[in-house]
């Protein structure tokens, strides 16, 4: 088939799907929801394919009634998210079947919210193909409505309600922002093509225009100060949704930066700094308080927000590569950024696929209640651990290679002849070092609080493993981590074969790779024999244990006999030196009653606390309440008497009367 028989099917099939989903019996709505991203995967999974091997396609829509033509364009970027987007959306769509289970009784909203799930989907192929900006913001609007609907399962909680609104609002300020750029870029150019905007890069500055872009981008992407709706957004959305929105919801605003970043032709060093600059400081701020949450959803879209910190970063490598005629160093953070964008969508659905089964089986999210859990879902810890580990940058899973390509562009940007920038590459080294060890300590307090030692409080009755279909795209999920580290080389050439298909790298540039395809090599070996090893150890172990009689004891306990599970490390106490350390970012703020001096019999108290976000704390709530206070001063307006109704609708035919009689409209 045509790419444009391909698109043309996949929107019918979408259409389809909406319509029939709320008209189906309501035990086949989440099966056949299912069947449509599926469907609609394959369809734009095949053309994605074709291109990483070849050359882009591109159609033009003619006829359009309101934006005119509309050129549709599937290049080696688009491919590449797209099917990201497919690989992540089928594997929650196939989750979800049953992670919904639960709330079987709320049949209008399963309708509503699978109907959604298959919007959500196909609106973010459609960001990924449009090539012109109306009819890319009308997408990018499909994708944040069907997003928030989603995020909205649960509307009668009051904190999802909130989360729902906060969202909302913030992504439509990052709309006003995408929608100044397409416009000053059509009034430059005439055309809301996104050729309009390479011709803008070519006869102006570029810093000011990519600003704005950033900002829209950047909102959606979860850059600080941008990020504030991720927090609050991820814990409160179904966790296959929150799974979905972190793994690629977010790349999204990763993918229209690149797609504006990769049409800049000046500022590129000024850009690529700030934004090197700006990416680490999210890295570091994103893991400093995932580090400090109990709540491990929240946690999670903490670190949502240091991986885009780090993608940031890759992508500020290659500007300044490209500004420095480093090619060699713009094509390794091209590549960085890539392949995290792929690795971080891997690892983080996982584990917001583990973390809502935990909270599936368990009804909580406070790590604080939980504990021993290996011993009632020793898959799911599995799980989880892989995830750990591939998010801690640890071989032999995904997320090392790309940290190892990140170290690697920050050696080689070591070499540039200006002291700046050797400078902040210095920097960027040893924050990234930071925020690696930082991913450790988070992740092992959240498995080792949440997996091991004893329950804290009593576990539900009958808790046990989460049923087959949630667990089906976990293992797809754990091969496809484990496949990328154990053959880096063959997926460090797909993401050099995008990188290559806009940069032109000389000879001497591709010679200084070399070594870099090497390295790869040797990376997957080794993480073979290490897995080959770990495999050898349990085996040997296995046949020498068989016959051995086996003994069964409690763990010595120092001369204590009587340990209560309340006498164990709570989340709050493994990080709480690091908390009090960075308390100028990462505040904590107590709910407690202090003892009054003359109260000589104090009455029974309760201790709370809990992590501010440093931005929110500071900027935003400070700044809502300072606007609420002035539009106070307004309330005479709205005083609810009709007679005031009346008089101001008599005021205002009286002002248009006057300025009618005085020609002054």
């Amino acid at each position: 088939m045509e790419f444009i028989h391909l698109i043309v099917a996949s929107l019918i099939l979408t259409g389809a799907g909406l319509i029939a989903i709320p008209f189906l019996p309501a035990r086949a709505r989440a099966s056949i929801g299912f069947f449509f991203v599926l469907v609609n995967a394959v369809l734009s999974s095949i053309p994605a394919f074709q291109v990483l091997g070849g050359n882009p396609l591109h159609f033009v829509l003619e006829g359009s009634p309101f934006f005119g033509p509309i050129p549709v364009q599937l290049d080696a970027l688009s491919a590449w998210f797209i099917l990201i987007v497919n690989f992540t959306c089928v594997n929650g769509a196939l989750y979800g079947i049953g992670y919904m289970k639960a709330y079987a009784e709320q049949r209008p909203s399963l309708a509503l919210h699978w109907a959604m799930f298959v919007l959500f989907h196909a609106s973010m192929i459609w960001v990924c193909i449009l090539q012109h900006g109306l009819a890319f913001l009308v997408a990018w609007e499909i994708m944040t409505i069907s997003s928030l609907l989603l995020i909205l399962f649960e509307y009668r909680k009051p904190e999802t309600l909130q989360a729902g609104l906060n969202y909302l609002v913030q992504m439509h300020i990052g709309v006003v922002f995408l929608s100044a750029a397409f416009i000053w870029s059509y009034l430059e150019g005439g055309s809301f093509g996104f050729d309009a905007i390479g011709h803008f890069f070519e006869e102006n500055r570029n810093a000011w225009l990519f600003l704005l872009f950033f900002v829209g981008f950047g909102i959606k992407a979860g850059f600080i100060p941008l990020h504030s709706w991720l927090p609050h957004a991820h814990p409160a959305a179904p966790s296959h949704v929150s799974g979905v929105m972190s793994g690629v919801i977010v790349k999204m605003g990763i993918y229209g930066m690149l797609r504006v970043a990769l049409m800049l032709e000046n500022d590129l060093i000024l850009i690529g700094a700030s934004l090197l600059a700006l990416s680490i400081a999210t890295g570091v701020y994103g893991i400093l308080n995932a580090a400090v949450h109990r709540d491990f959803k929240k946690m999670l879209a903490y670190c949502t927000i240091e991986n885009v910190g780090m993608i940031g970063a890759g992508i500020g490598l290659f500007l300044l590569g490209k500004g420095t005629d480093h090619m060699a160093l713009a094509l390794i953070g091209l590549s960085a950024a890539l392949l995290h964008t792929l690795n971080h969508s891997l690892y983080k659905s996982l584990l917001f696929f583990a973390a809502g089964s935990v909270y599936q089986q368990t009804h909580t999210r406070n790590m604080e209640k939980l504990g021993g859990l290996i011993r009632h879902m020793p898959q799911t810890a599995f799980f989880f651990l892989a995830g750990a580990l591939a998010i801690g940058g640890l071989p032999p899973f995904n997320g090392f290679v790309s940290e190892f390509l990140l170290y690697t562009g920050f050696i080689a940007g070591l070499k540039t002849s200006s002291f700046y920038l050797s400078t902040l590459m210095m920097l960027s080294l040893g924050a990234l070092a930071i925020i690696g060890g930082l991913s450790l300590l988070t992740f092992t307090k959240n498995f080792g609080i949440i997996f091991l030692g004893s329950p804290r409080t009593p576990l539900p009755k009958g808790l046990s493993e989460a049923p087959f279909i949630m667990r089906l795209p976990q293992f797809a999920i754990v091969g496809a981590m484990l496949s990328i580290g154990l053959f880096p080389g063959f997926f460090l050439s797909l993401v050099k074969r995008v990188s290559n298909s806009f940069l032109h790298v000389g000879e001497a540039d591709a010679i200084a790779l070399a070594g870099l395809d090497t390295s790869m090599s040797a990376i997957g070996l080794y993480s073979l024999v290490f897995l080959a090893l770990i495999a050898a150890v349990f085996f040997i172990r296995k046949r020498s244990m068989a016959k051995a009689e086996q003994t069964f004891s409690s763990t010595w306990g120092c001369g204590y006999v009587a340990p209560k599970p309340g006498m164990q490390y709570t989340g709050k106490s493994f990080s709480k030196a690091l908390g009090k350390l960075f308390g100028f970012i990462i505040s904590e703020k107590k709910n407690y009653t202090e003892i009054q001096p003359g109260e000589v019999f104090p009455k029974e108290r309760a201790h709370s606390s809990h992590y501010a976000d440093f931005f929110e704390n500071t900027a935003i709530d400070k700044g809502t309440k300072h606007l609420l206070s002035g539009m106070n001063f307004f309330q005479f307006i709205q005083n609810g008497r009709v007679q005031y109704y009346v008089l101001y609708g008599v005021v205002f035919i009286l002002l248009v009367f006057l300025a009618t009689v005085f020609n002054l409209i």
